[in-house]
């Protein structure tokens, strides 16, 4: 809806909104700009936290065509003569990515003070059912995989996340369709350790949960199969899955008003830079920090 300008957020708290990001960003920023080489740093238009709190901004609106939101920013946001270019200022994104998954990783530190973790995976569909056997986009990096919760094939991405009891994204990996839960869990974990966490059967080893708790000091719980000899009480199972249910409102909140699963970017790294601006414009918000 956004992208054919049927807007109705109130424009006022979009500037708040602006606000916001705009400081906490510039605090941020400040910490690792001599890190930010660039030539002719006097000429450019536009400081650096300006540009990274745009995209933020994009993203928290849920835009999915950068097309369309550089429309909106020239349009309601900046000045066209003051703003950069289109091609211009999706270059200065993808420059910044390094600023912005540092800001978002610095942000992610603050789960490892929070109850719980819990762990899980998000397919992220690259096209539909019917293309899937002659589909270019990722040619080589995405494949085919099956999502068990939908019951259906599909091309693309599985995205492995990690929350914390709050909702705050912590660790993320993105592999293809076909890995397992279990293969890219330590990957996930181990980026910002938290000492409990909770997954789904996917993640069932005792090889995983023993190099867990032996390198890292990581409790994995997890719910039992059917077919398990030893199985713990019925209390305990709906206990796990009442504690597993935040990622799964976390997982919804991304995709119905973020719209994590529709990101059009035809390189690894636009998807990169879309998929941390999701991510970070997410944990303001769950932290307070942004008014959604």
């Amino acid at each position: 809806m956004q992208e054919h300008f049927h807007f109705t957020t109130d424009r006022a708290k979009i500037q708040k909104q602006y606000a916001a990001i705009f400081f906490f960003v510039s605090a941020q920023l400040s910490c690792i700009q001599v890190h930010l080489h660039r030539r002719n740093r006097h000429l450019v238009k536009q400081e650096d936290a300006v540009i990274i709190a745009i995209h933020l901004l994009g993203k928290l609106l849920g835009f999915t065509s950068e097309r369309a939101w550089h429309r909106f920013v020239i349009g309601n946001l900046v000045p066209k003569e003051k703003f950069l270019e289109r091609s211009r200022y999706h270059r200065r994104c993808r420059s910044l990515r390094f600023a912005i998954k540092w800001i978002r990783h610095e942000l992610a530190k603050r789960g490892q003070h929070h109850a719980y973790a819990v762990v899980d995976s998000l397919p992220i569909e690259l096209c539909h059912a019917v293309r899937m056997d002659r589909v270019k986009r990722f040619q080589g990096i995405a494949d085919i995989g099956y999502c068990a919760s939908k019951k259906q094939w599909y091309y693309g991405f599985k995205l492995h996340l990690q929350v914390t009891d709050q909702g705050l994204p912590m660790g993320y990996v993105v592999t293809e369709a076909s890995c397992h839960d279990r293969i890219a869990a330590e990957s996930v974990m181990t980026q910002i350790p938290h000492p409990y966490n909770f997954g789904d059967k996917g993640f069932i080893s005792s090889d995983l949960q023993k190099r867990l708790y032996e390198e890292y000091q990581m409790a994995l719980w997890t719910p039992s199969r059917k077919n398990q000899k030893h199985r713990p009480p019925e209390t305990w199972e709906q206990w796990i899955k009442q504690k597993r249910k935040v990622i799964e409102t976390v997982f919804s909140v991304l995709v119905d008003q973020y719209r994590i699963t529709e990101i059009r970017a035809n390189s690894m790294i636009g998807f990169e830079v879309a998929l941390d601006g999701i991510l970070l414009a997410y944990s303001l918000v769950t932290l307070g920090l942004v008014e959604f």
